[in-house]
C-alpha cells in the first residue's frame, strides 16, 4: 500500500488548539478531494498512517471514524477503510481534475436592475454635503426621543408585537391623521405607515401599473420615483416645466393621447427646482386628471419647511374625485434611518396596499412606530419642527446672501429664493456635466442637473443647474463649501 502525502499545515502539525484527530481528518479529506485517492480505493492501514504522522494509532482511528460519519469513508470488515463511491458535495470546485468542469451558473433576471453608484463614500461622509434633502441630524433631540422609546420597551403592548395589521401602529396612525387634518387639511382618507416613502412608491407602482402603461412625470424630477414606476414596466412621459412649474397645456396634450395611468407630482417644493405650484395650475392639473381618469401621486416630501407664508394645502385636501394618492415622510424632520413614511388614499387602495405589503414583510417596526406616536402625542414632534424650521430658514437666508455676494463679484449665477424646502436651484451659467466629479476630490458633495433631467440626450451645454442643500450644514460649512464650488466653476475669477 502506497503512502499518502498529507498536507498538514504548521498549525495542524503541531495540532495547536485543534484536536489531533480532527486535524488528521481534515488532511485526509483534502487528500481525497485532491484526487490522491479515488472513489472505492482503500486507504493505508491505521498503523501505517500512525507511523507516518508520528501519532498514536487510536488518534488515527478516531480521525477515520470522523470521516465515516461525514460520509467520506466506509469501513469494510477485514479490508480496512476505503473511499466511498459517491463523494459528498462540499465544494463548488471539481473534486477530480480528470472530471470536466461544468459551465458557470448564469442568473436569469426577469428584468436587470441598474446597480447603485460604486462610490466608496456616502454623501454624508464628505466634509461639505450639499445634498438637497439632508437634515441636520445633529440637532435631533435623541435624549428626548430615547425616553419615548424606553417607555415603549418598558411597557410593551405584547399583542402588538406579534404579526398582524400591516397598516402601522394604531397610535401612530391616529397621531399622523390628526396632524394632517390640523396642518394640511387632509380628511376623509385612510392612512398606512410605510418603511419610508420609497416603499409606498414601489407598492403603488406594482399595484397600479403594468407593461405598456405610461406615467406622466415632470421633466426635472426625482429619479428614485422614476425607478419605481419603471420597475413595473411603465413608460415615463416627461411633462414640460417653466418658471411656474409643470405646464398644464403640455400635460393636456399628453393625456389626450391615452394610456397615461398615473401623474407623479411634487407640487409644494418641486423636486429639484424648488418651485411651488400656484393655486391656478393646481386646479387646472386636477381637472385634467379627473377628465382623463388619471390618478395623481402627490409626493409632499418636505411640507414642514415653508418659510415665507403658510404653504398651499395639498391637492389631497380637496379631492372630490378621490384620485389623489398622497405620500410623505418623516425622513426630513427626523432622519432617513427612522424609515417612517406614509401614504394617504381612499379605503379601497389602502386595503390593497396593506395586502400587498404583507407579501414584502409581515409586520412594521412596532417599537419605533410606538415611540414616534408617543413623541407626537406629547408635543415633542411639533416643538422640534418649529426649532428646525427656524434654523433652516436662517441657513437659507445665509446661503442666499452668500450667493448674492458672488453675483456682485461678477459671477454669472442666477437663482430664485425658494419659499420653502431645503435647497436652492442654482443656474451656474455654464455646463456642469463634469462638475460633480471634480468637487468630490475636494470633499464637496452636490448634485447637478444631469442627475435630475429625464432627457439625457441634451448637449452638455444645456445642463447648467446644481442643487445646493443648505439644511444639513452650519453657516461656516456653507461658506467654505460654496467657496470651493465657485472656485471650481470659475477658476479664473
Amino acid at each position: 500500500m502506497r503512502a499518502l502525502t498529507l498536507n498538514l499545515s504548521s498549525n495542524e502539525r503541531g495540532f495547536g488548539k485543534q484536536a489531533k484527530y480532527l486535524a488528521i481528518a481534515q488532511a485526509l479529506r483534502h487528500a481525497i478531494k485532491a484526487g490522491q485517492v479515488s472513489p472505492t480505493e482503500t486507504l493505508p492501514s491505521a498503523r501505517q498512517l500512525a507511523d507516518q504522522l508520528k501519532v498514536n494509532r487510536h488518534t488515527v482511528m478516531a480521525a477515520l471514524a470522523e470521516l465515516v460519519a461525514q460520509g467520506w469513508l466506509e469501513s469494510k470488515e477485514r479490508s480496512g477503510y476505503r473511499v466511498v463511491e459517491n463523494l459528498p458535495i462540499q465544494t463548488s470546485r471539481t473534486l477530480n481534475t480528470s472530471v470536466k468542469k461544468s459551465p458557470a451558473f448564469t442568473w436569469q433576471f426577469r428584468k436587470e436592475q441598474p446597480l447603485p453608484s460604486t462610490s466608496k463614500m456616502k454623501a454624508s461622509q464628505y466634509r461639505y454635503n450639499f445634498s438637497g434633502g439632508q437634515p441636520d441630524i445633529s440637532k435631533f433631540p435623541f435624549d428626548e426621543f430615547k425616553g419615548h422609546f424606553s417607555q415603549a420597551c418598558q411597557r410593551p403592548k405584547i399583542d402588538d408585537l406579534s404579526y398582524g395589521d400591516n397598516c402601522g401602529e394604531a397610535e401612530l396612525i391616529q397621531q399622523i391623521s390628526r396632524y394632517l387634518r390640523r396642518v394640511r387639511s387632509i380628511t376623509d382618507k385612510e392612512l398606512m405607515v410605510c418603511n419610508g416613502s420609497q416603499e409606498a412608491l414601489y407598492m403603488i407602482s406594482q399595484l397600479l401599473l403594468q407593461a405598456g402603461d405610461k406615467v406622466a412625470v415632470e421633466q426635472l424630477g426625482y429619479p428614485p420615483a422614476w425607478a419605481a414606476f419603471k420597475s413595473a414596466g411603465a413608460e415615463l412621459v416627461a411633462i414640460k416645466q417653466d418658471e411656474l412649474g409643470i405646464v398644464p397645456e403640455h400635460l393636456q396634450s399628453v393625456l389626450a393621447q391615452g394610456k397615461v395611468k398615473l401623474l407623479y407630482l411634487t407640487p409644494l417644493h418641486q423636486y429639484p427646482t424648488t418651485v411651488s405650484l400656484d393655486i391656478t395650475r393646481r386646479m387646472q392639473i386636477y381637472q385634467l386628471a379627473a377628465k382623463y381618469g388619471v390618478a395623481i401621486v402627490e409626493d409632499d416630501y418636505d411640507h414642514e419647511f415653508h418659510y415665507n407664508s403658510q404653504p398651499n394645502a395639498p391637492l389631497a385636501s380637496d379631492d372630490p374625485s378621490g384620485l389623489v394618492i398622497y405620500i410623505s415622510t418623516f425622513s426630513k424632520l427626523m432622519f432617513g434611518g427612522a424609515r417612517i413614511g406614509y401614504v394617504v388614499a381612499d379605503a379601497q387602495l389602502i386595503a390593497q396596499l396593506s395586502a400587498y405589503k404583507m407579501l414584502m414583510n409581515h409586520k412594521c417596526n412596532v417599537l419605533m412606530q410606538q415611540a414616534v406616536g408617543k413623541w407626537m402625542q406629547q408635543g415633542g414632534f411639533e416643538s422640534h419642527l418649529r426649532r428646525m424650521t427656524k434654523l433652516y430658514q436662517k441657513r437659507r437666508d445665509f446661503m442666499v446672501s452668500s450667493l448674492q455676494a458672488y453675483q456682485q463679484q461678477g459671477l454669472p449665477i442666477h437663482f430664485n429664493v425658494p419659499v420653502g424646502g431645503m435647497a436652492i436651484w442654482l443656474d451656474t451659467g455654464k455646463s456642469v456635466v463634469a462638475l460633480k466629479e471634480k468637487l468630490l476630490t475636494k470633499q464637496v458633495y452636490l448634485q447637478t442637473e444631469v442627475e435630475f433631467n429625464i432627457d439625457n440626450t441634451l448637449p452638455d451645454s444645456d445642463y447648467r443647474f446644481v442643487r445646493l442643500g443648505f439644511a444639513g450644514m452650519s453657516e461656516a460649512e456653507i461658506a467654505q463649501g460654496l467657496c470651493l464650488v465657485m472656485t471650481t466653476l470659475y477658476p479664473d475669477k
